[in-house]
């Protein structure tokens, strides 16, 4: 395992403090949030504090007949991102990043495709997967007519991340769509829903996700499931076979309780046949990229590398 950005670890461990020390004053969020929690964070961005800004080029439309989606179409399409939100299946939105998705675009010259699929827990599993791959499937469809090109790519941020490979999976299992996507784009994702070593021995550290919050997440999304039934690989997509996936780019940071996570899936899918390049970011924490840091910064800028090149 290659760590990055350790010339920036005092920074990205003095910011996890002052997280820590600000979200030691607010209620704790340990078990599944009540309808009023849900309500205040599905308001902001992905559970911050600062309501997202919603740009004129984001456009809104439906998909494969009633999917919802927001589109960015810069003025050079070389591509289309098919954009997956994260929020732990239950919060977060299609509309939450307008300004990252359309910098993307425009530096990228990919179409962006961002889901807005069903939350949990009023559409508990398998309803966000449903919507995302139906979403897949009428861009592997109606891709170069809408936007003139075939190159489609797949990724997402923690919920996000998981539902990409889920969406993957599904193409190749259910409509023998194995190549359609040309790379998956993976940032601090879940893969395995019945708890890694991390997850469960990262305890109640109060950053943006803990051992108690993730499995509160996975309450809401699978709610009465045992950890089991959370192994089905049609969940937890660690223990799929993932044969014929595309390369990938896998990033978690090292304070993440879902680091083995990424771990493991990235060692996976290289033992399964794909490329793969995993990115671990010292001292970061679950959902680093939502913050005003250097490696978000130098993380954005790998990212708009690697799908520009894919």
């Amino acid at each position: 395992m290659t760590i990055t950005d350790e010339d920036c670890l005092a920074e990205t461990l003095a910011f996890n403090r002052q997280f820590e020390a600000t979200a030691a004053s607010r209620p704790s969020r340990g078990q599944a949030p009540d309808a009023a929690v849900l309500a205040r964070l599905r308001r902001n961005r992905l559970g911050g504090r600062t309501p997202p800004v919603r740009l004129p080029q984001g456009r809104p439309r439906l998909v494969a007949d009633d999917v919802r989606v927001r589109v960015f179409v810069p003025d050079r399409v070389d591509g289309v991102y098919l954009h997956l939100h994260g929020g732990g299946w239950a919060f977060g939105s299609a509309d939450g990043q307008d300004e990252r998705l359309w910098q993307l675009a425009e530096q990228t010259h990919l179409a962006v495709v961002s889901v807005d699929y069903r939350l949990a827990p009023e559409h508990p599993f398998p309803a966000g997967p449903d919507d995302c791959e139906a979403a897949a499937r009428w861009l592997v469809t109606h891709a170069e007519t809408e936007f003139g090109t075939r190159r489609l790519l797949i990724g997402g941020e923690s919920a996000g991340a998981h539902l990409s490979v889920v969406t993957l999976l599904r193409l190749r299992d259910r409509h023998g769509v194995a190549g359609a996507f040309r790379a998956a784009h993976l940032l601090f994702g879940p893969y395995d829903l019945s708890m890694t070593p991390s997850q469960r021995l990262f305890g109640s550290k109060p950053l943006l996700s803990n051992t108690d919050t993730l499995h509160g997440s996975y309450e809401l999304f699978t709610p009465g499931a045992t950890a089991e039934q959370r192994r089905d690989p049609a969940v937890s997509p660690l223990f799929a076979d993932l044969t014929g996936l595309p390369p990938a780019r896998i990033v978690v940071g090292t304070e993440d309780p879902l680091l083995d996570d990424s771990l493991f899936l990235a060692q996976r899918w290289r033992a399964a046949g794909a490329p793969v390049r995993l990115g671990v970011v010292a001292g970061a924490m679950h959902g680093f990229t939502l913050f005003p840091l250097t490696v978000t910064e130098r993380e954005l800028r790998r990212q708009h590398r690697f799908l520009a090149t894919a």
